[in-house]
């Protein structure tokens, strides 16, 4: 099938997908208010084979050390797979199933499928990562940029993390795990039971953004969003917490957007 945009709808809910644009969520419109922030580089993306930063680019497999470019110079950011087109596998009304095959600069062959399920009151992305050839380190995550307002009621963030990754002065953990700090974050966070972030804008919306996996980066520093970016390791993760794809063992995650009118 084709890479063009999709529509989903269920009940008053609707989300535009582009599987041309990064296999990206383009917008999420409940009730006819728009929770993404528009533009090209926004609305949320996949993060895929890698979350985050790189540190200067290398991550090391075995013996052999691989280069990525560095698009965030000094270091390698948030995957290849959101500067390519995906393809729609399949769609209906309410789910769209995508695909990208793994290719340079990356330098394992393998294949990511992206579901986004559309219902009522929440949106489910479950992404995998899968290989029949050579195993490889990878990561899994989601970068959404909500909104910071919705009709001009700005956004609360809550959530009780185990603790936060220390943060170096290249943006990148330094191997310490501290008490979490007050924001405004751009910071990596554990949540050993599973991310569980709400997002509230007082008597408009309230957004819970779950996953089983235990890894978030909050990034509140920008005026226009907010953005809850749950994955599968911290930052530079590849060198300090590799997730191996085996071919009898992909890689896999799951998270939910629910929501409530309030």
């Amino acid at each position: 099938m084709s890479n063009e945009p999709i529509t989903l709808t269920a009940g008053d809910a609707e989300a535009t997908v582009l599987p041309g644009n990064g296999g990206r969520i383009g917008g999420l419109r409940v009730g006819g208010t728009e929770l993404l922030r528009q533009g090209e580089r926004y609305g949320c993306f996949p993060m895929v084979p890698w979350c985050g930063r790189i540190r200067e680019g290398h991550f090391r497999d075995g013996a052999v050390v691989h280069r990525m470019p560095l698009n965030s110079p000094p270091h390698a950011i948030h995957g290849t797979a959101r500067d390519a087109a995906w393809r729609t596998a399949r769609a209906t009304a309410d789910e769209a199933v995508l695909t990208y095959d793994l290719t340079d600069p990356w330098p394992y062959s393998g294949r990511v499928t992206q579901v986004i399920a559309l219902t009522g009151d929440a949106l489910t992305l479950t992404m995998s990562v899968e290989t029949y050839e050579s195993s490889f380190p990878a990561q899994i995550g989601w970068h959404p940029w909500f909104n910071r307002t919705l009709d001009g009621t700005g956004v609360e963030i809550a959530f009780d993390p185990a603790w936060q990754e220390e943060r170096g002065d290249d943006h990148l953990p330094t191997g310490n795990r501290i008490d979490p700090k007050p924001g405004p974050w751009d910071d990596c966070f554990g949540m050993p039971d599973g991310v569980d972030v709400t997002l509230t804008w007082p008597e408009r919306l309230e957004l819970k953004v779950t996953s089983r996996e235990e890894w978030v980066v909050v990034y509140d520093e920008q005026e226009a969003a907010v953005c809850v970016e749950p994955q599968t390791g911290p930052p530079d993760g590849l060198n300090t917490l590799p997730r191996l794809v085996t071919p009898l063992e992909p890689l896999e995650a799951t998270t939910t957007w629910r929501w409530t009118r309030l």
